[in-house]
């Protein structure tokens, strides 16, 4: 059988045949990055009217993101939530993706009857009517956009902290590990913004690297 290339809404019309409108997509963007909060998007399509080229956020090119961003946000009913660096390190990147998860829904202004959850887990206070879709974002339509609503916003987030916080590239690598952000890491030691239970920055401070203000 060949593997679908793009997503569609096969997973929100059978859900909708249980009677179960309306169907939300989840899914969160930024477990990776030593730096920055984790943020995740939920949202709610109009079924008669879905906009077309949604596909996973990584294989869209930045500026097909931003295109198409703007007809989800015109189009759809979307909640956006984030966790911060200090609950990351408190209650760790998993459980941090969890919460971000269940405040975006929270910030949706129509409670879903179905959630649509990317991945292999679902956080636990959205077990009601909740079913996780590994590799969700190239299968489902709302899974898409909320990866890409969620990645738009973290990417906005890195963005103006970039500002802030010159050197770390996070304008480029969104907090991710890259070798200029290593370098400056090693240079310029860890920011405030950085994840302090993430083995990198941890061995950073641990050697008694000053924080930068």
């Amino acid at each position: 059988m060949t593997e679908k290339t793009s997503p569609d809404d096969s997973f929100e019309r059978a859900a909708m045949a249980r009677g179960l409108s309306p169907v939300a997509g989840v899914d969160e963007v930024g477990r990776g990055p030593l730096a920055g909060p984790v943020v995740a998007a939920a949202v709610i399509l109009n079924p008669d009217d879905i906009p077309e080229g949604l596909n996973d956020s990584k294989k869209l090119t930045a500026k097909r993101r931003a295109a198409i961003l703007e007809v989800i946000l015109e189009k759809a009913q979307y909640g956006i939530g984030t966790a911060s660096v200090e609950e990351i390190d408190q209650i760790n990147i998993l459980q941090a993706s969890f919460l971000a998860m269940r405040r975006a829904v929270e910030a949706l202004h129509v409670q879903p009857a179905h959630l649509l959850i990317d991945g292999n887990k679902i956080p636990p206070e959205l077990n009601g009517f909740s079913e996780c879709i590994v590799k969700g974002d190239s299968r489902s339509v709302s899974i898409a956009a909320a990866s890409i609503i969620a990645k738009e916003h973290r990417d906005g987030i890195m963005r103006d902290l970039a500002e802030q916080f010159p050197g770390y590239g996070w304008e480029k690598n969104a907090g991710y590990g890259s070798k200029a952000h290593m370098d400056a890491l090693t240079l310029l030691g860890a920011t405030e913004h950085h994840r302090r239970t993430f083995k990198p920055i941890h061995n950073i401070l641990y050697q008694g690297k000053n924080l930068t203000s």
